[in-house]
């Protein structure tokens, strides 16, 4: 049980603080994964201290439903003192920005518990390896450690692991059997699924219209076989636009966009173009633009992101390329 393995490595080390560390603009699922194994943590030893941390702070959307749960972040994770380190929904350590040498130069051990295709920097530098791509969600893996270790979840976790399933499967668009069975189960707990669903719901700002609006008067159509491929750039909210251009009909929506010389691309599919080819954003695509921008990628198979650095249409041309190797 993957639990026991990590109470051991905590005991082994005689840890008085552990870190809990979620990726850059960290979502929804990456917050309350950690806030929810935090509370299994302080159940299972008490006199534990642990704290809990995002790179660059939270997303807005996770702001939001912030207001509403009893998450408390620091923005000074005492990473150097921490006895154990926990890096959660993160599966590339590039993704904790200026933390990333701090973890890498740590000697304390480190977790991995993720849903993401498996980075192989980040296997090598983990003491401890939870990853199971098969999970909708972070969220799911830290449900299934409550499991395992018999603790009964109570109504502030089990709210935080609902909304963070809810977020990462597109309000359960994306859920699985195994998905909606544990969903069931966080209702039971208590969770009251018609006042906690509206936390993911941020009202749509001014500037995100108009990204989204402009994304879709730029984008560049491509037929490759029968899929529509749209591909894009705007200044900022590309993953929102990328889910618009979703929306208006694209199998696939890349959008571009670059501030003070960091190139950031958001990637959304549609679940059929996955099944039917095979295509793995995060894998497939992301993972590859990240090494060709200098930068990160990675994610899901139907969501995924990069960054480095480059220039906008050489970023839109690489993807053009690399789908057109995919969908031979």
């Amino acid at each position: 049980m993957q639990i026991h393995k990590i109470m051991l490595l905590i005991d082994k080390h005689n840890a008085k603080l552990i870190v809990l560390l979620c990726h850059h603009n960290a979502d929804p699922d990456a917050v309350c994964a950690a806030f929810a194994f935090s509370r299994l943590l302080k159940h299972l030893r008490p006199k534990l201290n642990v704290e809990i941390a995002a790179a660059q702070g939270p997303s807005r959307l996770t702001k939001f439903m912030l207001k509403s749960l009893p998450i408390k972040l620091t923005t000074h994770p005492r990473i150097e003192e921490a006895n154990v380190i926990v890096l959660l929904d993160t599966n590339t350590i590039q993704q904790l920005d200026e933390w990333a040498e701090r973890v890498r130069a740590s000697d304390s051990p480190l977790i991995v518990i993720d849903h993401h295709a498996r980075h192989p920097e980040t296997e090598r530098l983990a003491t401890i390896s939870v990853s199971d791509e098969k999970a909708a969600s972070t969220c799911e893996i830290v449900y299934q450690f409550f499991k395992e270790a018999e603790v009964k979840l109570e109504e502030p976790a089990a709210k935080a692991l609902f909304l963070g399933i809810a977020f990462d499967t597109r309000h359960f668009i994306l859920a699985n059997s195994a998905t909606l069975k544990t969903v069931a189960d966080l209702i039971d707990a208590g969770v009251n699924a018609q006042e906690a669903l509206p936390l993911l719901s941020l009202p749509m700002n001014y500037s995100e219209r108009i990204a989204r609006l402009k994304a879709s008067r730029r984008a560049k159509l491509l037929k490759m076989g029968k899929w529509l491929i749209a591909l894009s750039h705007v200044g900022a909210y590309q993953a929102s636009a990328a889910r618009a251009l979703i929306g208006l009909g694209a199998h696939v929506a890349v959008v571009v966009g670059q501030r003070d010389g960091e190139i950031q691309i958001s990637l959304r599919s549609s679940r059929d173009f996955h099944e039917k080819t095979g295509v793995h954003l995060g894998r497939d695509i992301a993972k590859s633009l990240g090494e060709y921008l200098h930068g990160m990628g990675g994610g899901h198979s139907v969501s995924a992101g990069a960054n480095g650095v480059g220039n906008v249409e050489a970023s839109l041309k690489r993807c053009m390329r690399l789908f057109k190797e995919k969908l031979k």
